[in-house]
């Protein structure tokens, strides 16, 4: 008789550890960080060859006109001052508080900074009505920007489709017939992505 409640015990301390640990939030591991929403992935950061505008107020009779220059190759602007800052990779928001800490209190007791980028583009050449550089809107895929440019030629290729992702050198083919029927195969198009459509051998 007791082992019958030695055993009953135990299968309510299970069920009820199993509870508990059901209720709790889950944890992340010590050393990882959690993943972003996929929508942070997509967040505005700043590319070699685009144009970055830098205004300064608040300093007085001291302020200097507004600086508008294009990052360099090694990912920097040079500004009075404090000369190079490196601005590949930040956000418009985190590259203001770089330049204001850069200021500030060094060279002025308060200023204002304010960081504005340049148009977000995407470039389509090839086989397409017309070729050229497209404002870049959220959400936009390969078919959306060939559409976008105007649509394929009669001469286009629908299978020879490239596309090259800003900094990498990877090219991904793209199937347009298939793309538009499945929209697993129709892969997003990023800012200072590249499409380029070849010509049908027939």
């Amino acid at each position: 008789m007791k082992s019958l409640y030695r055993g009953l015990f135990a299968v309510i301390g299970l069920f009820a550890a199993m509870l508990f640990s059901g209720c709790q939030e889950p944890t992340t591991p010590e050393g990882f960080l959690p993943q972003p929403p996929p929508a942070a992935l997509d967040v505005a950061r700043f590319r070699v060859g685009q144009t970055v505008t830098v205004i300064f107020s608040g300093i007085g009779d001291n302020s200097f006109p507004a600086h508008e220059e294009v990052i360099k190759e090694d990912g920097t602007i040079t500004l009075p001052l404090i000369g190079a800052v490196y601005a590949v990779g930040r956000t418009a928001g985190e590259l203001q508080n770089d330049i204001h800490d850069l200021y500030v209190p060094k060279y002025y007791v308060r200023m204002t900074v304010t960081v504005k980028a340049g148009d977000r583009v995407f470039y389509v050449g090839g086989e397409v009505a017309h070729s050229g550089v497209f404002q870049y809107i959220s959400d936009t895929t390969v078919t959306k920007a060939i559409q976008a440019a105007g649509g394929l030629t009669p001469f286009s290729s629908h299978t020879k489709i490239w596309l090259i992702h800003s900094g990498s050198s990877q090219r991904i083919q793209i199937n347009y017939d298939e793309a538009i029927r499945n929209p697993a195969k129709d892969p997003a198009v990023y800012p200072d992505d590249q499409i380029t459509v070849e010509r049908s051998l027939f």
